[in-house]
């Protein structure tokens, strides 16, 4: 018994520990941009709900499929009566009787004027249509995705910037604490050098708090804790005119052809369509055929040569057979009405598929511009920065040898900031803007 127990001790401090390496582990994990956008398409509850519908669809199809099927029942009946009963005229006696039926129908639609099929053709296209959405749906958040992803790199990148920023501060507060006891600058310089180390403290905290809001935000968006979440840093590559696409025809070309939202839009159309071809049904006949199978049994407490209750349901059994043709003569103006309407709601399919065919022409078309803009801005970004880098050296040259003072100085430090800043931005605009266009020419988002 006791060497159980220092087994099962053994086991509990095994289980702990490999429950913490767990933890640690998960803790520890750094998600990429693929593993981000598979988690939200295979969580996101808005995908989760089109495919409900999908499943809801495949339901649609297979119950229009049964109605080209003939229903089938069965029924049995037991009545039973008691109290006074005429045998004779004037001569009543107490009787109770039973009353046994057994049957099967059969019924069979043969013709209703193709109503059926048009309800099987449209559940179908109904679902594909649901299947495209879907479709569209997943893209819209591989996109978010995707930039909530580069959102927290340009975070990064500029919490980077501001680290570097701040020890470079605290590296110039000791130099010109060096210089201040060489005699060579006034003490004042000192409160300078101390006063900028703070306004970059206060930098890099601002910088830390949006890295870790965009974190926050990205975890959000997948639906995972916060606690832990970290993504892999991907090595963005500084943008170059060979991202760029230099004609918008090509792009335009292939989201008309391609975009989810298109595709919607014509099944839309699609549907429509049937859709009126299954209200002229109602002006057609419809026909009918019927087939029951059936037998009966009667007994009373009066009767005493009556057969045996199995041998009258043998000898009593029936068929019927019986074929129905119903013709429209005057519906109320109900079938027409109908067919007008579907006709109606087909124009305004057609038109919301132009619509969204005007609406994907500018967005793409805003897109393209949008990159070409912000290329233009990245380029300028840059060589802005180099200019105030080549000027803030000159400056701490001349600041090193009291040829500048220290607000002088500040003011270059500061222009040099603003310029890293822009270039970030910049950057990581840039990025963002090709992954659209590249989105809409049907490239994976996470290439």
């Amino acid at each position: 018994m006791k060497k159980m127990k220092i087994n099962m001790k053994k086991f509990s401090i095994i289980a702990i520990l490999f429950f913490v390496g767990i933890t640690g582990f998960s803790q520890d994990k750094k998600w990429s941009l693929r593993e981000c956008v598979e988690h939200a398409l295979t969580n996101n509850i808005t995908v989760k709900q089109g495919e409900n519908t999908l499943l809801s669809n495949d339901e649609d199809i297979l119950a229009a499929k049964g109605n080209f099927y003939p229903s089938f029942s069965a029924n049995i009946n037991q009545g039973m009566s008691l109290g006074n009963a005429e045998l004779f005229q004037g001569q009543f006696v107490d009787r109770t009787a039973h009353t046994t039926s057994i049957g099967v129908n059969l019924n069979q639609t043969v013709f209703n004027g193709f109503r059926n099929t048009f309800v099987y053709k449209q559940a179908q296209i109904n679902r594909e249509a649901n299947e495209l959405d879907l479709n569209r749906i997943k893209d819209d958040i591989s996109l978010n995705v995707a930039n909530a992803y580069l959102n927290v790199l340009f975070n990064k990148e500029n919490l980077e910037a501001a680290q570097s920023q701040y020890e470079f501060s605290q590296k110039q507060v000791e130099q010109v604490q060096e210089l201040v006891d060489s005699g060579v600058q006034p003490q004042a310089n000192v409160y300078d050098a101390e006063a900028t180390l703070a306004n970059d403290a206060q930098a890099l905290t601002t910088a830390e708090n949006n890295y870790d809001i965009s974190l926050l935000t990205l975890s959000q968006l997948l639906q995972v804790p916060y606690q832990g979440f970290d993504v892999e840093i991907i090595d963005v590559v500084d943008p170059s005119a060979a991202l760029l696409y230099n004609d918008v025809n090509p792009i335009l070309e292939s989201a008309f052809q391609n975009r989810y939202e298109i595709k919607v839009a014509e099944k839309n159309i699609e549907s429509a369509e049937v859709g009126t071809e299954l209200s002229k049904s109602g002006f057609y006949p419809s026909v009918t055929f019927g087939y029951g199978f059936g037998t009966n049994a009667f007994y009373s407490n009066l009767t005493q040569g009556e057969d045996a209750f199995f041998n009258q349901l043998n000898d009593q059994k029936a068929h019927s057979f019986n074929l129905n043709i119903s013709i429209p003569i005057f519906s109320r103006f109900q079938n027409k009405t109908s067919v007008a309407k579907s006709r109606i709601q087909e124009e305004n399919f057609k038109l919301s598929l132009e619509q969204a065919k005007l609406n994907l022409e500018s967005n793409v078309q805003r897109a393209f511009t949008d990159a070409k803009a912000a290329f233009r801005s990245y380029e300028a970004a840059r060589k802005s920065l180099e200019s105030q880098q080549l000027a803030f050296d000159n400056s701490q040259e001349r600041y090193n040898i009291g040829a500048m003072n220290a607000f002088d100085l500040e003011q270059a430090r500061i222009r040099l900031i603003n310029a890293q800043a822009l270039l970030i931005n910049a950057k990581y605009d840039f990025v963002f803007k090709t992954k659209v266009l590249d989105f809409y020419m049907g490239k994976p988002i996470m290439d």
